[in-house]
């Protein structure tokens, strides 16, 4: 099983879902990827992962261009909002999915709700794709 999550950056969203699906299920192969890829992690994405127990810190923010050769079983886009585009992704893919979140470093306002906005997204992002997991992979597997 290959999965594949896309979004812009690569650095917040779409590692953090990395993260879960790969500690739901160490067996599933998971990447994620950017249409313009940061480059580095967010460092609040990193510690809001880490405070749950999961260690994301190793990832690496990569270009979709790394991964367009290869063939995936799911490729799952999570942007969220309606300004937001989200990256088209052209290889060989079984399923296409749309899992959306609020990107949490768009938040604006005191250090307080920022931080909270990152957990919120956490857990949303767990819970999305905990039931993805659950419905879809774990049947297959």
């Amino acid at each position: 099983m290959k999965i594949l999550i896309l979004c812009t950056g690569n650095s917040c969203r779409s590692q953090m879902a990395h993260g879960f699906l790969q500690s739901f299920n160490s067996s599933i192969t998971v990447c994620s990827a950017g249409t313009e890829a940061s480059g580095k992690l967010n460092a609040k994405a990193v510690k809001a992962m880490a405070e749950i127990g999961i260690d994301i810190s190793s990832h690496t923010s990569d270009s979709v261009q790394n991964y367009i050769n290869d063939e995936w079983d799911y490729v799952i886009t999570v942007c969220g909002g309606a300004n937001e585009a989200c990256p088209a992704f052209i290889g060989k893919v079984k399923h296409r999915l749309h899992i959306g979140f609020d990107d949490p470093s768009h938040a604006v306002g005191t250090d307080e709700f920022i931080w909270s906005e990152f957990i919120r997204v956490r857990n949303e992002i767990k819970e999305g794709f905990y039931t993805f997991y659950i419905e879809q992979i774990k049947p297959q597997i």
